[in-house]
C-alpha cells in the first residue's frame, strides 16, 4: 500500500513541478511575459421577432484573438478563453444583413455578458421560403438530443405525450421512460435534478409546450461532469430544456378519482419555474392493485405502450409480474432549488411515503436436486406497512472563478411492520408440513453526505479535485416466529419429529461506508491529456443475530448456537492512470487507454468463536474507451471495463451458521476474488432527410471466478433430510446480449413505423450435491410496434411481439424450458368535436411451451371516455378496465434451483370516475440589469448579480 502512494505522490509532484522554470533561470532578467488574464464572452443572436436565431456563425477577433463559434438553438452563443476584452464582433447569416461591431468592455471581468444582437432582415434576400434543414436528432458525446418542436401533439399536452413522438424513446402506462431499450433513472430541468429526480413525475405533469429539446444524457456523476473523468457505468437521465420565451411559469394539475372495489385515488401537482429557480410539491394518495393486473390506462389512456401485465415476457432470471395485493398508498414531496447569490446554488428535496399492501398469495415450486426434487405448495396471507422519509440537498458554492466546493447532505429513515400468516406443504425428496405466524418490525436509519472541491489552474483544462463519500445504515429488526414443523421419514406418512418453535430473533445492523477520491488532469496538448485518479474505499460492517427460544411461560431464552455475531470490514485502493485522446471539439475520433491497480483487504471475525478471517488480494484493470463520430447524427461508441468483487463474509466465515435450522450456510475461507470483464458497444445513425434513425447496442460480461452456491442435501439426527449451503469459485460463466431499434417516419411525422428487439445468451453455473449444473438460456425478443397519426382527431397504435426462451440444463433432473409468448396489443383513440374523446386499449397474449394452468392467454381489454373542458385544462373521464375480467394469470418464476408459480389476490375488472384539472402560465426570462439570461447546452441559466 506504501508503494502505491509513494508512486502516486511521484506522478503527481512531477507533474506540478514540470510547470515551474528552471532554477537557474532568474524571470526578470529573462523577461518573461505574465501570464494573459482570461474571459469568457457569452452573448445571444436574436432577429426582430426577438426569436433565437440557431446555427448561424458569430466571429470574434482582436490582436489576441481569432475565434469563431455557432449559435445554439435559442440564439445563444460561447467564446471561452478570451484573452482581449476589446474585440471586434461580426454576423453573417442568410437572409440577414451583415452586422459588425467593435466592443470595449471591462478588463477585470472574468465573464463577459453582451446585450442581445438583434439581426435584421436582408430585404434583398428571398424571404418567402423557409428551410429548415436541421436535423431533429443530434447525437452528441454521452448525449443524445431531440428538438421538440418537430414533434407534433395537441395543445395543453404533456411532456410523456411528446416523448412518445420520438424515436427510441418507449414510455410505459406508470410513466417509466425507455431510451433505446435502457431504463432511464432520473429526470432534470435545465440541467439540474427536479423533483428529486422522480422521472414520471417530471413527463406526467410538465406541459409539452415549454420544451425546446429532450436530452438523454449517459452520465457519470458530478465528479466526472467537473473532471471528465468516466468511471463505472453511467446512469440514462433526461433532460428537459425549456424554451427561452417559456422559461418561468407556473403550473398547477389537481386530479380526483373514484371507483367501484374500493377503488380511490387523489393528486395535486404544483410548480413554479423562473430561470435557475425551481419549487415544486407533489402529493399522491391511491387505493391501488399491485402485481398481474396492473394494467392502468395512463393519462387517461393517451397512447402509453403496455407495462409487462398486458405484455408479459417470462425469463429465466426474474419475474414475470409484480408482489401482487391491494395497496394502499401516498406519496408526497416538496423541493425547492434556487441561485442563492453569484456564487451559492442550493437544491433540496423532501419526501414521505407510506405504503400499507395486503397479499394473499398461492405458490405451488419445484425445487431440483441431483438426490430428487422437493415439491412445495404454499398458501400465505401478508400485510406490510411502511412509512419512510427522505430528505437531500445539494449546496453548490463558487468560491472564486479557480475554485468550486460542493456538499450533499443526506437522511432516511424507514419503519415497517409485517404480519404474515402462512401454511406450507413440502413432499418428495423432502417431505414436511409448516405452519407459521410471523411478526417482523424494522426500522431503518440512513446518513451520509458528499463533500467535493475542485481547484482549476489557469492553463486551460488542468484541474484537482477531491471528493470524501460517507455513509452509515443502521437496521434494528425484530422477528417472532411461531411455528409447528411436522417432519416425516422420507416419503412415508410416518411422523418422526413434530417441532414446535416460537423464537424471538433480534437483528442490529451497523454499515459504514467511506470513500475518498483525488483527481489530477494534465493537458499534454490541445488534444490530448493525461488522468490520475487515487480511490480509496472502506466499508465495514457489524452484524448481530440473537436468537432466542420462548417457552410456554413467555420467558425469552437466549440460544448461542442460533444466534450469529460477526463483524468485518473491506479495504480497497484504486490507482487509476490514463490517456484522453480527442479533447478538440472537431476531433472525429476520441479514445482513451490507461490501467488501474486495485489492492484490497478484508477483515473479520465472529464472536465468540478463535475465528478471524483476513484476506489479501490484487488486480490490474485495463480502462479502454472508443468512439467516433461521422458527424453529429452518426457515431460509434465501444467501452471496456472491469471489476473486482470481493466475496462477503457470510460467503467466506470460517465457520457454520445454524441460526436457520432448516439451511446450514457454510463458509469457504478458500473463495477467490470474482472479476468481471465488460464490453459494451453503441452505434447510433439518423438521416435526417430519409427520418430514418436506428441504433445498435451489444453488451457482453465475462466472469471470471463466480461464487456459487452449492445446494446440498445431508441427513440430520432424525435421519430426515435438510438443505445446506456451501459456497465455490466456478468459471465459465458469462453473458451477452444485444438490441436494436429502427424508426421510419413518414409524411411529417404523422405515420412512424417502428422495429425492434434483443438477443440474449446467458451460461450459468451452479452445483448440487457437489455435481455442477451448466444452464444455457436463449432469449430472443422481436417487436413492431407503428403509431398512425394522420389527423388530429385520430390515433392508432397497434403493438406485437413475440419472445422465445430456450433453457438447457446438463443435469437430468433439472427442468428444461422452452417458453414461446405472442403479444398483440392495440391502443387508439378518436376525438369528437375537438374534446370529446373516446379511447381504447386491448391486449392478447398466446403463451405456449408451459404448463397449461399457468396462463389462461387472456385478452385484456380496457375503454375510457373523456370530456374536455376550458381549453382541454379540464377533464372528466370514465375508464373500465379488463372488461373481459381476465388479468389474472400466474407468474412463473425460474432459478437455477427451481420454478415458482405464484398467483396473487390482484384486482382485474373495476370502474373509475376521473377528474382532472391543469392550469398553467409561463413567459420568457426577464433581463437582470438591463442584460439577458444566458444559458449553457443544457439550457441551464448563467445568473447574472
Amino acid at each position: 500500500m506504501k508503494l502505491y502512494l509513494l508512486v502516486f505522490a511521484f506522478l503527481f509532484s512531477n507533474a506540478l513541478s514540470a510547470q515551474k522554470l528552471p532554477s537557474n533561470l532568474n524571470p526578470t532578467k529573462v523577461n518573461l511575459p505574465a501570464a494573459l488574464p482570461l474571459r469568457d464572452v457569452v452573448g445571444a443572436v436574436k432577429d426582430t421577432a426577438n426569436l433565437g436565431i440557431a446555427a448561424i456563425t458569430v466571429r470574434l477577433t482582436s490582436d489576441k484573438d481569432t475565434l469563431s463559434v455557432r449559435s445554439n438553438s435559442d440564439g445563444s452563443f460561447v467564446f471561452k478563453n478570451v484573452k482581449s476584452a476589446s474585440y471586434i464582433l461580426s454576423i453573417n447569416g442568410l437572409s440577414y444583413a451583415p452586422f459588425i461591431a467593435k466592443f470595449r468592455q471591462n478588463d477585470a471581468l472574468s465573464t463577459i455578458v453582451m446585450e442581445t444582437i438583434i439581426l435584421n432582415i436582408d430585404r434583398k434576400m428571398l424571404n418567402e421560403v423557409v428551410i429548415n434543414g436541421t436535423p431533429s436528432i443530434s447525437y452528441k458525446t454521452d448525449t443524445v438530443e431531440y428538438r421538440a418542436k418537430d414533434y407534433i401533439v395537441r395543445e395543453n399536452s404533456t411532456v410523456d405525450e411528446l416523448l412518445k413522438k420520438m424515436e427510441g424513446v418507449e414510455i410505459g402506462n406508470d410513466g417509466s421512460l425507455l431510451h433505446q431499450g435502457v431504463a432511464v433513472a432520473r429526470a432534470k430541468i435545465n440541467g439540474k435534478i427536479y423533483m428529486g429526480g422522480d422521472v414520471a413525475t417530471a413527463i406526467q405533469n410538465l406541459p409539452a409546450d415549454i420544451v425546446d429539446k429532450i436530452q438523454i444524457v449517459d452520465d457519470y456523476g458530478d465528479q466526472a461532469d467537473r473532471t471528465g473523468i468516466k468511471d463505472g457505468d453511467p446512469d440514462k437521465i433526461l433532460n428537459i430544456v425549456t424554451r427561452a420565451d417559456k422559461s418561468v411559469g407556473n403550473t398547477a394539475n389537481l386530479s380526483t378519482g373514484a371507483g367501484n372495489e374500493n377503488r380511490y385515488e387523489g393528486s395535486l401537482f404544483a410548480t413554479r419555474i423562473s430561470g435557475t429557480q425551481t419549487m415544486g410539491i407533489n402529493s399522491r394518495f391511491a387505493n391501488t392493485v399491485n402485481g398481474v393486473a396492473s394494467n392502468e390506462i395512463g393519462n387517461f389512456g393517451q397512447g402509453g405502450r403496455p407495462n409487462t401485465i398486458a405484455n408479459p415476457i417470462l425469463n429465466s432470471n426474474a419475474n414475470a409480474g409484480g408482489s401482487g395485493g391491494i395497496t394502499t398508498n401516498g406519496n408526497n414531496s416538496f423541493s425547492f432549488r434556487d441561485q442563492l447569490s453569484k456564487k451559492v446554488r442550493l437544491n433540496t428535496n423532501y419526501r414521505y411515503n407510506f405504503n400499507d399492501n395486503n397479499v394473499i398469495r398461492s405458490s405451488v415450486s419445484q425445487i431440483f436436486s441431483t438426490r430428487g426434487t422437493i415439491f412445495s405448495s404454499n398458501e400465505s396471507v401478508s400485510d406490510n406497512n411502511t412509512k419512510t422519509h427522505n430528505f437531500s440537498a445539494e449546496l453548490e458554492i463558487e468560491l472564486n472563478k479557480k475554485n468550486f466546493l460542493k456538499i450533499t447532505p443526506s437522511f432516511a429513515v424507514t419503519s415497517s411492520l409485517n404480519e404474515s400468516e402462512g401454511v406450507v406443504l413440502q413432499s418428495g425428496l423432502i417431505r414436511q408440513d409448516q405452519k407459521s405466524l410471523n411478526t417482523t418490525s424494522n426500522n431503518r436509519p440512513n446518513f451520509g453526505g458528499i463533500v467535493f472541491y475542485q481547484h482549476t489552474f489557469a492553463k486551460p483544462r488542468r484541474n484537482f479535485s477531491a471528493q470524501i463519500n460517507l455513509n452509515t445504515a443502521s437496521q434494528d429488526l425484530d422477528q417472532e416466529r411461531n411455528a409447528n414443523i411436522i417432519y416425516y421419514q422420507n416419503t412415508t406418512n410416518l411422523v418422526v419429529r413434530d417441532s414446535l418453535i416460537h423464537r424471538l430473533v433480534a437483528r442490529d445492523n451497523l454499515t459504514k461506508n467511506y470513500r475518498s477520491s483525488l483527481t489530477f488532469v494534465e493537458p499534454l496538448n490541445d488534444n490530448t491529456q493525461l488522468e490520475l485518479n487515487f480511490q480509496l474505499l472502506y466499508n465495514a460492517y457489524d452484524n448481530s443475530a440473537v436468537t432466542s427460544n420462548i417457552n410456554k411461560a413467555g420467558i425469552a431464552k437466549v440460544v448461542d448456537s442460533l444466534s450469529n455475531i460477526y463483524e468485518y470490514s473491506f479495504t480497497q485502493s484504486r490507482i487509476a492512470l490514463n490517456y484522453r485522446y480527442g479533447m478538440s471539439r472537431k476531433a472525429k475520433f476520441k479514445f482513451s487507454f490507461g490501467v488501474t491497480a486495485v489492492p484490497g483487504v478484508l477483515k473479520g471475525s465472529r464472536l465468540g468463536l478463535n475465528t478471524i478471517a483476513n484476506r489479501k488480494s490484487f488486480n490490474v484493470i485495463p480502462i479502454s474507451r472508443l468512439q467516433y463520430v461521422w458527424s453529429k447524427q452518426h457515431s460509434l461508441q465501444f467501452n471496456y471495463s472491469g471489476n473486482a468483487i470481493e466475496p462477503s463474509f457470510d460467503q467466506i466465515q470460517p465457520f457454520v451458521d445454524v441460526s436457520n435450522p432448516q439451511n446450514f450456510i457454510v463458509g469457504n475461507p478458500n473463495l477467490k476474488v470474482t472479476f468481471n470483464h465488460t464490453l459494451n458497444s453503441t452505434y447510433n445513425n439518423y438521416l435526417s432527410k430519409s427520418k430514418i434513425n436506428y441504433s445498435i447496442n451489444t453488451s457482453a460480461v465475462f466472469v471470471e471466478n463466480a461464487v456459487t452456491r452449492n445446494l446440498i442435501q445431508v441427513r440430520d439426527a432424525y435421519n430426515s433430510l435438510r438443505n445446506e449451503t456451501r459456497f465455490v469459485n466456478i468459471s465459465g460463466v458469462y453473458r451477452i446480449n444485444g438490441n436494436y431499434s429502427i424508426s421510419k417516419q413518414f409524411s411529417n411525422r404523422k405515420y412512424n413505423l417502428s422495429l425492434s428487439g434483443f438477443i440474449a445468451h446467458n451460461n450459468g453455473v451452479s452445483m448440487s450435491n457437489n455435481i455442477e449444473n451448466v444452464t444455457t438460456t436463449w432469449s430472443f425478443n422481436e417487436r413492431f410496434g407503428p403509431r398512425f397519426n394522420p389527423t388530429t382527431w385520430l390515433e392508432v397504435n397497434p403493438f406485437v411481439s413475440y419472445t422465445f426462451i430456450k433453457s438447457d440444463n446438463t443435469l437430468p433432473t433439472s427442468l428444461d424450458n422452452r417458453t414461446n409468448n405472442l403479444a398483440i396489443n392495440l391502443d387508439g383513440k378518436f376525438i369528437i368535436r375537438k374534446t370529446l374523446i373516446f379511447g381504447y386499449t386491448a391486449a392478447k397474449n398466446y403463451v405456449s411451451g408451459i404448463n397449461a394452468n399457468v396462463t389462461n392467454n387472456p385478452l385484456v381489454i380496457n375503454a375510457f371516455v373523456q370530456k374536455e373542458f376550458w381549453k382541454r385544462r379540464a377533464s372528466l373521464a370514465f375508464q373500465a378496465f379488463d372488461l373481459l375480467n381476465q388479468n389474472n394469470f400466474i407468474n412463473r418464476n425460474i432459478t437455477d434451483f427451481g420454478i415458482t408459480d405464484t398467483k396473487s389476490n390482484a384486482l382485474s375488472r373495476y370502474f373509475m370516475l376521473r377528474f382532472n384539472m391543469r392550469l398553467q402560465k409561463w413567459t420568457g426570462v426577464k433581463p437582470k440589469n438591463g442584460k439577458p439570461m444566458m444559458r449553457m447546452s443544457d439550457g441551464n441559466f448563467v445568473p447574472e448579480f
